[in-house]
Order: C-alpha cells, then sequence, then structure tokens
C-alpha cells in the first residue's frame, strides 16, 4: 500500500511461451534459416518451464508496494493465469497486455519475436504507473523489498559499475585488428554489452554504466519525453523481428538518460544472486540457494536459461520456488 506522499510503482514483466507449436509456426514464416528455430542459442530465448508464475509471486510477496504488474505477451497466457476465476481471487492486480497494444501505429512491425523491440516500446502500456519496475521473467525477489530499494524522492535507483567501450578493451581492439587483417568476414552477431554500450553512445558518454540481470527502474516519462524527440531512433530499434547488432537495450537508455540529466541514484551493489551454468554439482546449486535466503541484503535471484538445466537440477529448482513462493 502506499502512502500519502509515496510515488506509485507497477511492475512489467515481458513473457514468450516459445514451446507453444503456433508461436514457432509464427515465427517459422520469418525466420531465414528453418534449421535454426531448434537451435539451443535460439531455444533458450523464446522456452521456458512456467517460472513466470514465481516471477509473479516473488513480487507479491516482497513488493507489497507494488500497485498493479503488467505481463506483456503474444497472444499467449502464462498457465496459472488460464483460470479466470482463480486470477479473480488471487491476482485480481496481474494483466496480460498483448504486443498489438503497444505497437499501436506501428502494427507494420508485427508479430515480432525480438526482446529488444518489445521492451522499447513498453512505456506505452495503458495506465502504466509513471514509475516502473521492469523484470525479465527470470528474475525473483528474494527477500521483502520497500519502494526505497528502487526509487529514493521519485529518483531511479541504478545499480551497476562503470565500463570501458567494447571496442576500446585491448583485447577487443587485437581481435578486430586480426579478423580486418586477415580478412575474416563473419557475419557481425548481436552482443549484450554492446546494446547496453549503444545508448552511451548516442548521448555523448566516454563509457558506459553496465547492469546486470536485475530488475529495471524506470521513469515513464524519461522515454516518453526522448521518443517523441527521436522517432527515428525508435523505429530503428522496434522494426527488427529477430535481434540486430545495431540495436540498443531500451533500460541501458534509460539509465544513461537519467545519469546524464543528473537524476538518477547509482548503486555499486547489486544484491544479486545469480544462476547461468548449471553443470556445476546439485551440492553446490543447494549451497548457493540457502546462502542467498540467510542473506537479506540479497534481493534478486535471476535463474538465467533455466530451461537447458538438467532435469534432476531443474526439479529441484523448481520444488525450491514452490516452497519459498507458494
Amino acid at each position: 500500500m502506499q502512502g500519502k506522499n509515496e510515488i506509485i510503482v507497477d511492475a512489467v514483466i515481458t513473457w514468450v511461451d516459445g514451446n507453444d507449436p503456433k508461436h514457432k509456426a509464427k515465427m517459422a514464416q520469418f525466420i531465414d534459416n528453418q534449421e535454426t528455430i531448434n537451435n539451443k542459442a535460439v531455444r533458450m530465448r523464446y522456452d521456458q518451464v512456467n517460472e513466470i508464475e514465481f516471477a509473479v509471486k516473488s513480487i507479491l510477496k516482497y513488493a507489497k508496494f507494488v500497485r498493479n504488474i503488467f505481463i506483456v505477451t503474444d497472444n499467449q497466457t502464462p498457465d496459472f493465469l488460464r483460470n479466470k476465476e482463480k486470477v479473480a481471487i488471487e491476482y485480481p492486480n496481474v494483466f496480460i497486455v498483448d504486443h498489438k497494444i503497444i505497437f499501436d501505429g506501428y502494427h507494420q512491425y508485427l508479430p515480432t519475436f525480438n526482446s529488444l523491440s518489445i521492451e522499447t516500446l513498453l512505456f506505452k502500456i495503458p495506465n502504466l504507473a509513471k514509475h516502473f519496475i521492469y523484470f525479465n521473467d527470470d528474475v525473483f525477489l528474494t527477500n521483502k523489498t520497500n519502494l526505497e530499494d528502487f526509487f529514493k524522492n521519485g529518483k531511479p535507483i541504478i545499480r551497476g559499475k562503470w565500463h570501458t567501450f567494447y571496442e576500446n578493451i585491448w583485447y577487443k581492439k587485437l581481435n578486430s585488428w586480426f579478423k580486418k587483417n586477415i580478412k575474416i568476414n563473419k557475419p557481425e552477431k548481436y552482443k549484450h554489452k554492446k546494446g547496453l554500450q549503444k545508448p552511451a553512445e548516442l548521448l555523448g558518454f566516454n563509457n558506459y554504466y553496465f547492469t546486470e540481470h536485475i530488475p529495471s527502474v524506470i521513469r515513464k516519462s524519461t522515454l516518453e519525453t526522448f521518443f517523441n524527440n527521436n522517432e527515428v531512433e525508435l523505429i530503428s530499434n522496434i522494426k527488427h523481428r529477430f535481434r540486430k547488432p545495431s540495436q540498443f537495450i531500451m533500460h541501458s537508455l534509460a539509465n544513461h538518460i537519467e545519469i546524464q540529466s543528473n537524476t538518477a541514484i547509482l548503486k555499486k551493489d547489486y544484491q544479486l544472486v545469480y544462476f547461468q551454468n548449471y553443470k556445476k554439482p546439485l551440492l553446490w546449486i543447494k549451497y548457493k540457494l540457502k546462502k542467498a535466503e540467510n542473506d537479506k541484503n540479497k534481493l534478486f535471484l535471476c535463474l538465467q536459461s533455466l530451461d537447458q538445466c538438467p532435469e534432476k537440477k531443474l526439479s529441484y529448482f523448481k520444488n525450491w520456488l514452490h516452497q519459498k513462493y507458494d
């Protein structure tokens, strides 16, 4: 519940069920190489194991100040929200928002299978609060949070660290020289760090503010003002159905605008527990989760690409999520 002087905050989650045959069939119409549709690198961006249920439950449990939760999807509904009677009782403030809603005026770029394009237009969600927190569906809250963990006096708290531009790192320079002189002409691929860096370049920074896989804290007006004055940048970032090296990450744009305007509070501690490699022993996974539970400073948990987790370990994670959030 918000106090009289507290701002209103919503949460936004983007989600896709890549296992859905209809979604696969839709994607197959636009993908150049049909054989790649089942590649591990492709599937890890779209497949899911219903972890979004626990992402939502973690917000409801540990962020009581959040007013509404918006789930942005492509004509899909997570399993746990299919029972309308149950939803009305247990999830009255959770709403599904279709891509067609936020792409209003830009329907020519639909369907899209590109999270970067989708994220760019999240500020167009109807009735979205002026302050919102953007979650990926693999990010969870692990301890009680307060408004002041995300916004202070209306200013977003941005957790991160300054990094050197990608091409200015010495071994990247060497690699670039080698490719140029040996004439290796591999197609350029999208890189996450470059996606974070591009807004800094666009705004005239000499380095960029790197953020980990944690919730992104955003003021809607920051994006509205920028894109109202820079529609060319908006269109160039939403027009691609699949990721392109030229694209930037929306929350990094918001972050750098806030930093440039001196309207952000920077914090070095990510307060994050992060899993990506599931090759380590189950005993190690149990230890890391237990340690996270006992550390009240850790607010966020990211289980990246959980669909790639081996069955035995995945079963343990699912049981842990049920015990933690049900």
